[in-house]
């Protein structure tokens, strides 16, 4: 099973990168975290937030494997303690399909794509930047697996 998060930018700080990367290393061989980032619509032209969503939309379906759980990352999704996440993810796992972690560009997600997930989750009620939310995704992602392994990286 693989956990894929795909998310809208590129070009992120060095920081992003170097906090990204270490909870991917950190991760065992049945949930490895894998990147996929989705170039973002330009801007130029006057275009409107859902013309861009739009293309976004197109570009993050293209990116998707086939058959995957599709989680959006969403303010207004659920807000898991890490215990929840680490009880859905013991069931993603369990269920062998990838899961794909959705973080929309600077407009947000298209309303379809909220639709199309199988669940909808929030990191926190504040806005994010992006590169954090990335950094934060894969570092609960992680916590959560320390819960189900039973290491001590996580108290209570």
């Amino acid at each position: 099973m693989r956990l894929l998060i795909v998310a809208v930018g590129h070009k992120m700080p060095e920081w992003v990168a170097a906090g990204f990367a270490e909870y991917v290393k950190r991760m065992p061989r049945e949930a490895r975290i894998e990147l996929v980032e989705i170039k973002p619509e330009k801007r130029a032209g006057g275009k409107t937030g859902e013309q861009i969503k739009e293309a976004e939309k197109s570009r993050i379906l293209a990116a998707l494997p086939k058959d995957c759980e599709l989680v959006a990352l969403d303010e207004r999704g659920e807000m898991p303690t890490t215990l929840q996440l680490a009880e859905t993810l013991k069931g993603w796992l369990g269920g062998g399909r990838d899961v794909a972690l959705v973080i929309g560009g600077a407009d947000g997600l298209h309303e379809e794509l909220r639709r199309q997930a199988n669940k909808l989750l929030s990191l926190s009620r504040f806005t994010l930047p992006h590169g954090l939310a990335r950094v934060v995704l894969a570092e609960q992602l992680y916590r959560a697996i320390t819960v189900i392994h039973n290491h001590p990286y996580h108290r209570e």
